[in-house]
């Protein structure tokens, strides 16, 4: 009976066209998010957990933009005097410019 009285609401996602029946991007991005929560129990200082965050950040990044996050990763230690001079060339999307 109660699912009868919320039928319209239930049934909603069939009338909008091109609404994805999967949730599966929205798991994926959960399980990013658990994983690197379980990884911080092991970080000792604040400063081993920016470092941390910003590791994950930059593979997470990266994985969701196509990029390979080991070739950027790479590229930056390489290249860390000249990250340092200008990060914001340094981004995963355009690091690549400045090889």
């Amino acid at each position: 009976m109660k699912l009868l009285k919320r039928w319209n609401e239930l049934t909603t996602i069939l009338r909008v066209e091109g609404a994805p029946l999967s949730n599966c991007d929205a798991e994926q991005s959960i399980k990013w998010a658990i994983c690197h929560r379980k990884n911080s129990l092991f970080y000792k200082t604040l400063h081993g957990a920016k470092q941390g965050d910003i590791i994950q950040s930059m593979i997470r990044t990266c994985n969701q933009n196509g990029i390979s996050s080991f070739d950027c990763l790479v590229a930056l230690q390489e290249n860390r005097s000249r990250v340092c001079e200008t990060p914001e060339h340094w981004l995963p999307w355009n690091y690549e410019l400045n090889l």
